[in-house]
């Protein structure tokens, strides 16, 4: 059977489409009872395929004060205000180290283990960062961030046949959206790392 789906812009929205359904799990579905570390280790895998929680990563971002302690005493000590942190987290890992977070956090909610001292509150900080996730997937191939006709004259001036055509639109998307993510990279942590508190 031959290949109906031909690579395309077409195509590439699509995906972005679905990415975007399944992108970010809403405030008000994450899980409203509060949680043994066991049932947050298995919701952070299941929702992060490309990651690998354990008990010991989240431990050790608690005794490092990038999240908050768990409620004291308590056997189900996680509430939905650390699966928030731990969510907004796992999108920031790839990107900035947990110094660069833990700072980052430090904006908003200054003590990490002082609800009194915040300046936003987790709820708040998700929905917004939902709210711009949403926003990327919809402008996504918008004219500014995605030059389909650029890319199709690179194609066109390649002289390119055949399946060679879609192989390279294909290897010169991967590359726009990896300068694209590389740029926003270097541009956050220089935001984070140039950024004095005092």
């Amino acid at each position: 059977m031959k290949k109906e789906n031909k690579f395309n812009i077409d195509f590439i929205k699509s995906l972005a489409a679905e990415i975007a359904q399944n992108a970010i799990v809403s405030y008000e579905d994450l899980p409203r009872y509060d949680l043994f570390l066991s049932q947050v280790i298995d919701f952070l895998n299941d929702r992060f395929e490309d990651e690998k929680y354990t008990s010991n990563i989240v431990q050790n971002y608690i005794k490092g004060e990038v999240i908050s302690k768990p409620d004291d005493g308590k056997k189900r000590g996680y509430t939905k205000e650390h699966l928030a942190q731990l969510v907004l987290l796992s999108y920031m890992r790839p990107i900035l180290t947990t110094e660069e977070i833990k700072k980052v956090f430090a904006l908003a909610f200054n003590n990490i283990n002082n609800r009194a001292d915040d300046i936003l509150s987790w709820e708040n900080a998700y929905k917004i960062f939902s709210d711009f996730q949403k926003e990327v997937f919809d402008n996504f191939l918008s004219e500014n961030n995605f030059k389909e006709e650029k890319l199709k004259k690179i194609i066109k001036e390649s002289n390119l046949k055949g399946t060679d055509e879609e192989r390279i639109l294909v290897f010169l998307t991967v590359m726009t959206l990896i300068a694209q993510a590389s740029a926003i990279k270097k541009l956050a942590k220089k935001i984070v790392d140039g950024y004095n508190q005092e």
